[in-house]
């Protein structure tokens, strides 16, 4: 008989649960997950800094997190990949390949948004 899943606040409960197992799990085996919460750690006061305006802020750290959400997709997918099997497989490779190409292509978005943030906050270029 299939167990029935929970509901209403028990569902959320649950989620919040796997979630924070999720978290400690991904910190436990990914150094590039550490890394990027440490750059968002330090990004955040820096972001009030040398942002103009409170979404011009939101942009700054929404480009950190967008790189930390998509990190964790691809730590899921090579989770998944290594799941179905050891063995060597060309699908297998490219899965976890388009995976590591949206971490760095992903990577390119606060690159471009944190480098003219600073360059018009240096004065060296004006955002309008």
């Amino acid at each position: 008989m299939e167990k029935e899943a929970p509901s209403g606040i028990n569902r959320l409960i649950a989620a919040y649960r796997n979630s924070v197992a999720g978290f400690r799990d991904i910190w436990r085996r990914e150094e590039a997950f550490r890394q990027e919460v440490v750059v968002l750690g330090l990004s955040v006061p820096l972001a009030f800094w040398i942002g103009n305006s409170l979404a011009h802020t939101g942009l700054l750290v929404g480009s950190i997190l967008l790189l930390i959400i998509v990190e964790i997709l691809n730590s899921a997918i090579e989770a998944t990949i290594d799941r179905i099997g050891t063995e060597r497989h060309e699908l297998s490779r490219i899965a976890k390949d388009l995976s590591s190409l949206a971490v760095m292509t992903t990577t390119l978005f606060p690159l471009a948004i944190w480098g003219a943030s600073i360059l018009s906050w240096l004065g060296l270029i004006t955002l309008s």
